[in-house]
């Protein structure tokens, strides 16, 4: 018990997870004393800081070779969220990293259920292997996650950094208000020296099997329970050095699949025990050879694929996937022998495996179902990795995509299952495209006899599959990565999104369970495309790199009124889009009101810029809302920003009396400071106060020009400099002065209804969302130009009374006339 205590106090102090079995079984790995390290830097590399705009994307690919020891993560950002915040916060605008194993995550389809609240757990991504498994976190200001060999597999993994997910991501906005984040990122890989050796820090010994390739071999002979015929290209391996290891104690072996297989099969022989010291051996009866299996790491008591005792029963896997299979054995002894207080016994066994593989063209458990490989045609003038596939030799219609089923299916039975046999085909996703999507579509003159089941890496079977389809109501249907559409009995049609790198094979189950040939045909199609349906019409396909530049995604852009991975989701009905793009036009009619004022104070110039300023708005939203585009929308949203700022502008230098030489500069120096402003970045919220400060800084220097040519002819003389009384009171004449001409300088009603406008239309702006933004932004509209239009008439033209003289050393801020009048 005390042996147990301390295995059970490294076993919580040491983070990097040495042992494979928890204490509870008082089950330990033969762990080495840490002593030099036998890894090695793999690679190491650095993303510099970049930006996460609202409702975009950035994706990160790690590569991670069958030696790897250890993966760390760092990740740094600007997002400040605790947890009282991001529980508020909606999921359509919460930034969030994702991870994911074998392509990239696509959070944008998933439940939300999938967004972990807490923190980050390096446990989490023990069961995150698979094609569909996927996990989320809020976005944190720093990230550090560090990961072995034993808690996840080899392979390629991604992460993917959003700014929020949801139908509404993929939205054409026409102004965001949800903050970007920038972040940057350190990943390293460590690798072991030695191929035997796993861990963090390579100090477990791995055992590889060794092997030898048979043209013919019959499994019957060494397995009692299996129904084989004699079948070509077995794979026999066979442990000729007899294994020996103490009770408790774990030994690890390494089995690679190179090639797509039909059964693996491992089983134990010649047990028994053995002395250390006298060397003596006897039978091992009551001996248990506890077996944990997974593929692509080594297994534990709490996560393995397989287990049992292999000593009873041999370990059979259909169908095993390509790759490195992990198998631990612990021997555990029977209470009488364990009893016997002997410390010194040993199990000895010795380990044989058989790998079954069908010759060229078939497949199925006794080789006699057909398979074929698909062979890749890529598509003319279309997208990076977008092609689709045909079968190698196989009767193909001429120059078409599709092939038939019938000429090419199986007529044998399949795993005893009479009246079903099955079709595969084979069929490859190249280095980089794990950003693409395979389509698949059946179509027949009559109902569809077949079921379709895909698996990555390995034969599908009815017990083995990742995807499938068998009718209307069974199929992958609720699968986050699989999307059915218009199937009936008569056709099939489905994608499966963003597919992971390497072999992909289809199992077709044939549901013909009469005897007489059948004159149907069923024709097949199957191609790898960048965006689902072309985005549904509704948007636009864009293809980009992820951060490394290894992997090429897609994405749709859409419309106003769609949304979705596919942009087949109607966020705006008809109906609603027809009543926003109506408010979003025909409320640019405000801008008739400062246009006429303009004109018939024969300011021509403001006129002309107000006109602009609707007609450029109106036809901005009815590109946007896809009503017509008069322009390309780039140069119509330029427009509009542009000549919205330079009338905003205008009206502040509009109020002051300086000479037209004076507003000219200002007018031209602001015309280059909005220019840059829309040009850069148009719709940022901080442009709003941008051009007020620009507006009022025009408004101040125009005052400041009036004050200064004035301040010029007011003489001081000494009397005014050395007494004080007189000096005081001179400047409260003036400022009374100053007051008064304000005071008739300017209508204060339209003054009072000018900012009571201004005000509503900062209210409105501050109200805009995804989903009301045409009522508040068509509000800000009438608003803003209203304002303008109360600006506008609040303005007293200065006249000048010919018996009018102003007061000596008092200022005012009107034209004055220097030479006397005469009497």
């Amino acid at each position: 018990m005390a042996d147990n205590s301390i295995l059970c106090s490294a076993c919580y102090t040491i983070p990097s997870l040495f042992l494979l079995f928890s204490c509870l079984s008082a089950l330990s790995l033969s762990v080495n004393d840490l002593g030099p390290s036998n890894t090695f830097t793999v690679s190491s590399f650095r993303y510099p800081k970049s930006a996460v705009k609202p409702y975009d994307l950035r994706y990160i690919r790690v590569d991670l070779p069958p030696w790897f020891s250890s993966l760390s993560i760092a990740v740094e950002s600007d997002v400040d969220l605790d947890a009282k915040s991001i529980s508020k916060v909606p999921k359509s605008t919460l930034p969030m990293i994702c991870f994911r194993d074998g392509s990239p995550p696509l959070p944008d389809v998933l439940n939300s259920s999938i967004v972990e609240l807490g923190p980050i757990s390096n446990a989490s991504f023990e069961a995150l292997t698979g094609p569909q498994n996927v996990q989320c976190y809020p976005m944190q200001k720093n990230i550090k996650v560090e990961l072995t060999n034993e808690q996840i597999s080899p392979g390629v993994w991604y992460l993917g950094l959003f700014n929020g997910i949801g139908p509404t991501r993929s939205q054409s906005k026409m102004i965001i208000r949800s903050p970007e984040y920038s972040f940057s990122a350190n990943v390293s890989v460590e690798g072991c020296t030695t191929s035997t050796m796993w861990g963090q820090y390579c100090n477990q010994t791995i055992n590889s099997l060794s092997c030898s390739l048979f043209d013919s071999y019959n499994p019957a002979e060494n397995i009692s329970d299996a129904n084989f015929q004699v079948i070509e290209n077995m794979v026999h391996c066979k442990n000729l050095e007899t294994s020996c290891h103490g009770e408790g104690e774990v030994k690890v072996y390494l089995l690679e699949v190179l090639g797509v297989a039909e059964q693996l099969t491992i089983m134990t022989s010649n047990v028994i025990l053995s002395t250390t010291m006298s060397n003596n051996t006897f039978k091992a009866s009551g001996t248990n050879l506890t077996y944990y299996v997974r593929h692509g790491a080594v297994p534990s008591m709490a996560l393995h694929d397989y287990s049992g005792d292999i000593s009873k029963d041999p370990l059979v896997i259909h169908s095993p996937k390509v790759g490195r299979w992990f198998i631990a054995i612990v021997p555990a002894l029977s209470k009488e022998i364990s009893g016997s207080q002997n410390s010194n016994l040993q199990v000895c066994y010795s380990i044989t495996w058989q790998v079954v593989r069908c010759p060229l063209g078939k497949a199925g458990l006794n080789c006699t179902s057909e398979r074929y490989v698909l062979e890749t045609v890529l598509r003319r003038d279309s997208s990076p990795f977008e092609s689709y596939y045909l079968p190698v030799g196989g009767k193909v219609l001429p120059d078409s995509a599709n092939f038939p089923i019938e000429p090419l299916s199986s007529n044998a039975t399949y795993g005893g299952e009479s009246n079903n046999p099955w079709t595969y085909f084979l069929l490859n996703i190249p280095r980089g495209a794990a950003g693409g999507n395979i389509h698949v579509r059946l179509t027949s003159d009559t109902k569809i006899n077949y079921e379709i089941y895909a698996r990555v890496g390995g034969s599908p079977s009815l017990d083995n599959w990742d995807y499938y389809y068998a009718n209307r109501t069974r199929s992958s249907d609720g699968s986050a990565f699989f999307l059915l559409y218009n199937s009936s009995e008569e056709k099939v049609d489905f994608y499966i999104l963003y597919v992971q790198e390497g072999t992909w094979a289809f199992g077709l189950r044939h549901l013909n369970t009469t005897n007489s040939p059948s004159n149907d045909q069923t024709i097949m199609s199957v191609s790898v495309e960048r965006c689902p349906r072309r985005c549904s019409s509704h948007g636009e396909c864009i293809v980009a790199l992820d951060a490394s530049g290894l992997t090429s995604y897609s994405f749709c852009s859409c419309d106003r009124t769609h949304g979705g991975f596919d942009c087949s989701i109607e966020i705006v009905s008809h109906r609603g889009h027809i009543q926003q793009s109506i408010a979003l036009i025909a409320s640019n009619a405000a801008a008739v009101l400062p246009a006429y004022w303009a004109l018939r104070q024969k300011a021509f110039a403001e006129w002309v810029l107000f006109t602009s300023s609707g007609i450029s708005s109106g036809l901005y939203h009815a590109c946007d809302v896809g009503t017509w585009c008069a322009l390309s929308f780039s140069v119509l949203q330029f427009m509009d920003f542009w000549l919205s700022f330079m009338a905003v502008v205008s009206t502040f230098v509009y109020l002051t009396t300086i000479d037209e030489v004076y507003k000219r500069t200002i007018q031209t120096v602001v015309a280059i400071l909005t220019a840059l402003m829309a040009i850069t970045k148009a719709t940022r919220s901080s442009n709003i106060i941008l051009v007020m400060s620009i507006g009022a800084l025009g408004l101040l220097i125009g005052w400041l020009i009036e004050f200064s040519t004035h301040i010029r002819s007011l003489s001081f003389s000494t009397e005014f400099c050395l007494n004080i009384p007189t000096r005081w009171q001179t400047i409260r004449g003036w400022f009374n002065n100053l007051i008064k001409t304000l005071w008739r300088r300017f209508r204060w009603g339209f003054v009072l209804a000018g900012f009571t406008a201004l005000t509503m239309a900062a209210i409105s702006w501050k109200l805009e969302s995804s989903e009301s933004y045409w009522i508040w932004h068509s509000l800000w509209h009438v608003t803003i130009y209203s304002s303008s239009f109360f600006f506008l008439c609040s303005k007293v033209d200065t006249v000048n009374s010919e018996n009018q003289r102003p007061p000596d050393g008092n200022y005012a801020l009107t034209r004055q006339d220097s030479f006397p009048r005469g009497e």
